[in-house]
């Protein structure tokens, strides 16, 4: 009976040595595999993914964000690749199961952040403005700071800095008045019933054909476009090219010099009023 107790010894160190170097064969394995299938991936897919963009003239931020995360996803798979070549099958099921949830609770926690990552990369790519563009979106109005993948930073006439998520933006309507080579800029004029009409559009056009910035074409204009209570209003209205002269610049230069203007030729202003008729009985 105890004879045989070193033979038992043998056989289970004989074991524990096979088991040992399996053990180490696939790990080698697993690490051969690994490396040479991430760099295969390495140096075929961001090369394919970065050189595919750039040739759509995509922006760069978002070529180097899609290199970087085609990097990340070669990592992944060779990871898959060389368990699968490896034999850690039941390693690759739990992975694939733990990878599953751990992607649905982030996703859960993180949709804001994706929504405005999303939106931040469509409007770096569509450009519905730029830096240095004034923007006008739900009331609020400013210059175009910086263009993040999260937020878009924006400095208003006030100098104040609002960040405003980019999913915003892309979720409402934005006005970009400079986009385009010519911008209109308007103010009405209310002028009385008994001034002449005539008199009042030459001072509006005249005063405005000498602002600075102001486009000979289209020509200043001055139309009547209301009855008023107690006016008729004339529209003001220049072109300017929004990229080189200041929109509200002219408004305010229009709007003094029209006053003086009318003030010098007795073209009356009138201020809204309310007239009541009725009698009161005092007892």
């Amino acid at each position: 009976m105890y004879s045989q107790l070193p033979l038992q010894v043998a056989i289970d160190t004989d074991e524990i040595v096979a088991m040992a170097v399996d053990a180490v064969i696939t790990i080698a394995l697993f690490v051969i595999a690994f490396v040479l299938f991430y760099l295969i991936g390495k140096a075929i897919f961001p090369r394919m993914v970065k050189e595919s963009l750039e040739l759509r003239e995509v922006d760069a931020a978002i070529v180097g964000l899609a290199t970087s995360v085609t990097v990340v996803i070669t990592a992944v798979l060779a990871i898959a690749l060389a368990a699968t070549v490896a034999g850690f099958g039941v390693v690759l099921s739990a992975f694939a199961i733990l990878g599953g949830a751990l992607a649905l609770a982030v996703g859960f926690a993180s949709r804001d952040l994706l929504s405005n990552f999303i939106a931040g990369v469509f409007i770096i790519q569509d450009e519905p403005f730029v830096i240095g563009d004034w923007i006008e979106w739900d009331g609020n109005s400013g210059i175009v700071r910086e263009i993040q993948l999260r937020v878009t930073k924006v400095d208003t006439f006030d100098d104040e800095l609002v960040t405003v998520p980019n999913a915003h933006l892309a979720n409402t309507a934005v006005t970009n008045p400079v986009a385009n080579d010519q911008l209109r800029v308007r103010y009405d004029f209310g002028i009385g019933y008994d001034d002449d009409i005539d008199q009042a559009r030459a001072a509006i056009m005249e005063e405005a054909e000498q602002i600075d910035g102001v486009l000979d074409e289209p020509a200043p204009s001055a139309p009547v476009i209301d009855l008023g209570d107690s006016d008729v209003v004339l529209s003001g209205r220049v072109w300017i090219d929004p990229n080189q002269t200041s929109a509200a610049g002219v408004r305010t230069q229009l709007i003094e010099a029209v006053k003086k203007r009318f003030d010098a030729e007795g073209i009356d202003i009138p201020y809204h009023n309310t007239e009541l008729s009725g009698s009161i009985e005092v007892t």
